[in-house]
């Protein structure tokens, strides 16, 4: 079998986390090499003590055949300015499912997706592509992701919940039944939404509240 070239999208922090959790995927995907981080900071792990560095920056990267990614960028607007050129020129980026991430039937993952350690998706669930679920949050059943979205870690997203495009949800925040959050839109950490969150609204609090 053909090893095929792995990057880290950002060197970040959560660029960091990810590469922990690769480590703990690699014996069961022995045809990766891992060949480093792209970031467009060179300088972003000087310091630390990493296998491979910084090998090339996001911007002008041009992706080989051979090559795949990993997206290591949380913030939404960071992740989509980041990764859709690389997309747009031909890359490939690879989900990665952390071993100890529960998933259950008829859960559809887009390409891209990244599942944290301790991630619980239960059943009848949809993730866009490039979603990202960080440490320790859920997903009930009949719940919708849309692409690009990233869910913080301890969030709890319960059932017939959908969330739109692009949407972001802080540490710790939580959706009740059947409500919705369009596209764009940002829940702040520990927030708890009540009511349905219009598109690129920001919402903070217990009850959630529009924050002007």
């Amino acid at each position: 079998m053909v090893s095929r070239n792995l990057y880290i999208v950002g060197a970040g922090g959560f660029g960091r986390e990810v590469y922990c959790w690769l480590k703990d995927v690699f014996p069961l995907e022995r045809d990766w090499q891992f060949c480093g981080f792209l970031d467009d900071a060179p300088d972003a792990l000087d310091g630390m003590n990493y296998e491979k560095g910084v090998v090339a920056p996001i911007h002008g990267f041009i992706p080989k055949q051979s090559d795949v990614f990993v997206c290591g960028v949380g913030s939404v607007p960071a992740k989509m300015k980041l990764c859709q050129p690389l997309i747009d020129r031909g890359a490939q980026f690879l989900t990665l499912i952390h071993p100890s991430v529960v998933i259950g039937d008829n859960v559809k993952l887009g390409t891209g997706v990244v599942l944290c350690p301790g991630v619980v998706l239960t059943c009848d669930i949809s993730l866009g592509a490039m979603v990202m679920i960080n440490c320790h949050s859920s997903a009930g059943h009949d719940v919708t992701i849309g692409d690009w979205s990233t869910i913080s870690g301890h969030c709890d997203l319960t059932g017939y919940t959908k969330l739109g495009t692009g949407v972001f949800f802080g540490s710790g925040a939580r959706i009740i039944p059947g409500k919705s959050v369009g596209d764009n839109a940002v829940v702040g950490a520990g927030a708890v939404v009540i009511r349905s969150v219009a598109v690129e609204q920001k919402v903070f609090g217990n009850p959630a509240r529009v924050f002007a």
